[in-house]
């Protein structure tokens, strides 16, 4: 079904609904309207990296770690997965009646925010710090979830729209400050990617203000940039409970009509809250008009069209069986994704390892029989889990005895508080002295960072004080080093952390229900590693600037000064790849790849465009293309790859794209082109100059 159709389907059936009707509908649990045939529905659900709080879901990589794949065509087939699965239960569900929360069709979902600073707790939420990697797979994860059909197969959501990256314990009040080229050039270009290419069904309000305006109800955003400008057509949600922020706390407001109206004066047709139960109220203090109830509830009725929820019709996925959800290729693709994932930082050449020349191994750490390290935040339920030490433990099977220590708690024993810090720290140092090599798992899950409000956040209300592992694990990682024998340290987090010490470092994200078998496959050589940075991994809190500032000046690979730990777009492998006989040529950037190493592995090209005229460029350089390939060893191939008009352009003060430059230099490697990457990878990337 067009939208043009869906409509006036749409247009016909709120026309027969009265006042009270249509401003119920606006609520995200809107009531039945039996007269009309129209069901109860509940808008809210969400599919972050897998159907989440549903139930038994397949459960991905958490979205950072989809991000470093670096793979558009990847990201595709997860979201039509998740979209499938998101059927097959809503089938389920309402052949037996429960239309509740987290049943529906409606995902929110894909968050697109920049991952601006590595402290935010939700910045394992997103795709990342760069613009373009962003956009590229935002766009592909909403074409996924909302598929080809005549229906949509689900509807996707671009949130939280916009300038919005923390902090969280303020997020309520806060006000996000953004000049008018960072707005254009960092914070909006992915939300305009997914509207303009995807066609993405629906945008979420963020909770903060944006240069005073509460985002949920910003003239600037909502009506002079997505609609007017970009042309949305789709329907706008707010953030949960986000509101009544507008009176309680940015006091923009004084009274919850007043906030109802603001909002849906300013286009957000869809509360997720409990303000719009104020819009009859508004109604009657001429603060709302019959119209702006109408043409809301108009753009919601559309939506439910789209997806084949409305009228006699139906959708052609409406016979996806619940035999689709949890099922074994979809449990492989999660397996495929987390090994695609998994960013080596750090090998002096104790990786792979040999399990012939290996007699006991240690798995030591509080994320070594962790389930909660597999998840993330926004997660489903899976029935597939496996651990580190249950993915080692498989792996080693026949060959090599698996000690297991947990070493210490997360961060503090919860439990008791008689428990020391140390309690488990001798048994570690027991395990590694025993051992040949020790696999030693540190980080963080989603009780330490995440969303404010989540359960047990012990850092700032999700977010991280500092980029340092916590106190009880740093002196366990000390612990076992100065045992002196070889030691691979896994990090699982959402976010970087500075650990630099170890033979060997891998940060395997949260790497969803299949990371301990991910692991262990790239662990003992049966896949080389392949994922790349999406975000920058600092030495230390002092080289950012303040949380609450959100300049990108020295913010981000693009426009920071200082030298990173490990830098955006790095990651290491297994084999070597060589780049040679690069050139550009109408419109396309063409390098041969070279599989020099020893076993078949995955590269990620990556593009990246230096201006070197204009005033208004970055600071550094851009990534502006990348493709994943797959080469065998030995084997050479010819990688092209186009470059968008836009990359060449520049976002002046005023907010608008200028050309300013002629002379551009294109880099193509498997790094970004700067000293640190060059440093570590012992491989420059390629310089082709463009003059236009």
């Amino acid at each position: 079904m067009d939208r043009q159709t869906a409509r006036k389907l749409a247009h016909d059936l709120v026309a027969q609904m009265t006042l009270e009707e249509r401003a119920a509908q606006l609520r995200y649990h809107a009531p039945a309207i039996p007269r009309l045939n129209v069901p109860a529905y509940c808008w809210w659900n969400e599919a972050l990296h897998g159907v989440a709080r549903a139930g038994t879901a397949t459960v991905f990589p958490q979205a950072v770690g989809m991000a470093a794949t670096f793979d558009e065509t990847l990201m595709g087939k997860v979201a039509d997965t998740i979209a499938t699965e998101a059927r097959a239960k809503y089938n389920m569900q309402s052949a037996h009646g429960d239309r509740d929360i987290y049943k529906g069709l409606t995902m929110w979902s894909p968050n697109v925010n920049l991952f601006r600073d590595p402290r935010w707790g939700r910045g394992q939420e997103t795709y990342g710090e760069d613009p373009y990697l962003t956009a590229r797979l935002g766009v592909a994860f909403v074409k996924g979830l909302q598929g080809k059909g005549k229906t949509l197969k689900t509807a996707a959501c671009a949130k939280h729209y916009a300038v919005h990256s923390g902090p969280e314990a303020v997020r309520h009040s806060f006000d996000a400050v953004v000049n008018k080229k960072d707005l254009r050039e960092t914070y909006l270009p992915a939300f305009e990617a997914l509207v303009k290419e995807a066609g993405v069904e629906s945008v979420m309000g963020a909770y903060n203000r944006v240069n005073g305006e509460p985002a949920c109800g910003s003239r600037t955003l909502l009506k002079d940039i997505l609609r007017g400008e970009w042309g949305f057509e789709g329907h706008v949600v707010s953030d949960c409970w986000a509101l009544k922020d507008f009176h309680e706390n940015h006091r923009v407001t004084a009274t919850a009509p007043e906030s109802a109206a603001l909002a849906i004066e300013n286009g957000c047709d869809l509360n997720c809250g409990e303000v719009y139960l104020q819009l009859l109220a508004a109604y009657q203090e001429g603060l709302v008009s019959d119209q702006q109830i109408t043409t809301a509830c108009e753009r919601l009725m559309t939506t439910r069209y789209l997806l084949g929820l409305l009228g006699d019709e139906g959708s052609e996925y409406d016979g996806i069986s619940y035999d689709e959800c949890d099922s074994d290729h979809h449990a492989a693709l999660s397996q495929t994704v987390a090994e695609k994932a998994m960013v080596l930082l750090k090998n002096d050449g104790v990786l792979p390892l040999s399990l012939d020349k290996l007699g006991a191994v240690g798995v030591i750490g509080p994320n070594a029989d962790s389930v909660a390290c597999l998840e993330g935040n926004y997660n489903g339920t899976s029935s597939r889990y496996v651990t580190f030490l249950e993915g080692i433990r498989t792996a080693c099977e026949g060959k090599a005895r698996v000690f297991y220590s947990q070493g210490c708690h997360l961060y503090r024993d919860r439990t008791s508080n008689l428990a020391r810090p140390d309690d488990r720290l001798a048994e570690a140092v027991a395990v590694t002295e025993r051992c040949d090599v020790s696999i030693l798992c540190l980080g963080l899950d989603a009780t330490l960072e995440g969303e404010e409000g989540d359960t047990g956040n012990e850092y700032s209300s999700g977010d991280k004080a500092t980029l340092d592992l916590p106190p009880c694990q740093q002196n366990l990682l000390r612990a076992v080093l100065a045992v002196g024998k070889p030691v691979v340290v896994v990090l699982a987090a959402g976010s970087a952390l500075s650990v630099a010490d170890g033979n060997a470092i891998l940060q395997v994200w949260y790497p969803g229900q299949a990371g301990g078998t991910a692991l262990a496959r790239i662990l003992f050589g049966q896949v080389s590693p392949s994922g790349k940075l999406p975000v920058t991994f600092y030495r230390s809190v002092a080289d950012l600037p303040p949380f609450e500032e959100y300049a990108m000046t020295n913010r981000t690979y693009r426009y920071f000064e200082g030298e990173a730990l490990y830098p955006f777009g790095f990651g290491l492998g297994y084999s070597r790849f060589i780049y040679s006989d690069a050139y550009y040529r109408g419109g396309v950037l063409n390098v041969t790849v070279t599989n020099a190493g020893p076993m078949d592995a995955d590269e990620v090209v990556q593009v990246y465009i230096k201006d070197h005229d204009s005033p208004f460029a970055p600071r550094n350089h851009s990534l502006c293309a990348m493709k994943r390939i797959t080469l065998a060893s030995g084997t050479t191939a010819t990688v092209s790859m186009p470059i968008r008009d836009g990359a060449f352009e520049s976002v002046d003060d005023e907010g608008m794209l200028t050309r300013l430059g002629r002379r551009y230099s294109l880099y193509v490697g498997g790094s970004q082109p700067d000293a640190r990457s060059v440093a570590l990878t012992a491989q420059a990337c390629l310089r082709v100059d463009v003059t236009q």
